[in-house]
């Protein structure tokens, strides 16, 4: 390893760590990584004669391989450079100024929908039962290797057999890429989540929307807390949803496929009819939306006036029948001639001339 040439954006009178480093980036590193970058920020102040991988492994007590791992996770996180010398080599160190993620975590977090059955919206290779070579000859696979490293300190210990079946499962037939495969752990680490089940799922439900970049993921994060975000307003809640209520949102969400303004429309008109946050009523709004093919608030309203259309048809008839049944039109109605009449005039005048 030969030397480095280590440079900053900013010039460095202290040892001084960004308050952002600490808040978003540092709790999501191991701790040889968050060593490593303190220790790149330290020689910033005073950088020895001698600066190199070797060095750095020699003064961390680390392999040379740890610290590749490291800088490598700092550049995947975007708060360092690296150049490379003709032979591949690192050999220039860059710390760029640490920027607040643009997607962080909000008090309505995304969860995974178990109904399975309208999630489904591609055709996905099923999770194989790897044999012994086959791990073998995929876990000597460099990049394989590096994504198990970085997943050993995400998990904050060693893969289990689980955990690398889990790992070679979206490498190799989800075709996750690197990146997207680190963003599906911390996502779901951030939350507390580190079952290989719980991973797994969330892999799945962005594999069945097409989700193949972090960009794309992140939107879809966006997507799922703006839901939440509308429907709890919607119904005038002051808490988060829970467990059951949030997976009434997934479904409409990711199963039905459903926009924001449809939902937010079904939660209204549930409020309306019952006068309260009814998760079971929206439903049963939405699902019968959803087998009518609507797509947008033109499509309701569309439905809307077909039905009153057909009210009218069917009460048109009772109508009439209201106004002109009561208790005296229950019994049949004698129709009377002139001559009836002419009969009974006589024979009220007979019995008065008897009187």
């Amino acid at each position: 390893m030969g030397k480095l040439n280590l440079s900053a954006e900013e010039s460095f009178a202290a040892t001084s760590v960004s308050n952002t480093f600490i808040d978003y980036y540092m709790p999501a590193a191991s701790g040889s990584f968050v060593k490593v970058y303190l220790y790149l920020l330290r020689c910033m102040y005073q950088s020895p004669e001698s600066l190199s991988i070797s060095y750095l492994a020699d003064q961390l007590e680390e392999t040379e391989k740890d610290i590749l791992r490291a800088l490598k996770y700092w550049e995947k996180v975007k708060i360092l450079k690296l150049q490379a010398d003709e032979d591949g080599m690192v050999s220039s160190i860059s710390l760029l100024t640490p920027a607040k993620p643009v997607q962080q975590s909000t008090v309505f977090e995304p969860s995974v929908s178990p109904v399975q059955a309208d999630l489904p919206k591609v055709s996905l290779p099923e999770r194989p039962a790897y044999t012994a070579e086959q791990i073998t000859a995929l876990s000597n696979d460099e990049e394989v290797k590096w994504i198990a490293t970085i997943i050993e300190n995400y998990l904050s210990r060693p893969l289990r057999p689980k955990d690398l079946d889990l790992v070679l499962y979206l490498y190799d037939s989800l075709h996750f890429s690197a990146e997207l495969i680190f963003y599906l752990y911390e996502h779901c680490i951030s939350k507390g989540k580190k079952s290989s089940s719980y991973i797994e799922a969330v892999a799945l439900s962005w594999a069945n929307q097409g989700i193949t970049t972090v960009e794309e993921a992140e939107n879809a994060s966006i997507q799922y807390n703006s839901g939440y975000t509308a429907v709890t307003k919607a119904f005038g809640l002051n808490r988060m949803p829970g467990a059951a209520e949030r997976r009434y949102i997934d479904s409409w969400l990711s199963g039905f496929g459903f926009s924001i303004e449809i939902i937010t429309e079904a939660c209204n008109r549930t409020l309306l009819n019952t006068q309260k946050p009814d998760f079971k009523y929206a439903d049963r709004i939405l699902t019968n939306w959803r087998k009518k093919n609507v797509a947008s608030l033109a499509d309701i309203k569309k439905l809307d006036s077909e039905f009153n259309a057909s009210k009218t048809v069917r009460t048109a008839p009772s109508e009439v029948q209201a106004k002109t049944s009561n208790r005296f039109h229950a019994f049949p109605q004698r129709s009377y001639s002139k001559e009836d009449y002419s009969h009974i005039e006589k024979e009220l005048l007979r019995r008065q001339l008897k009187v």
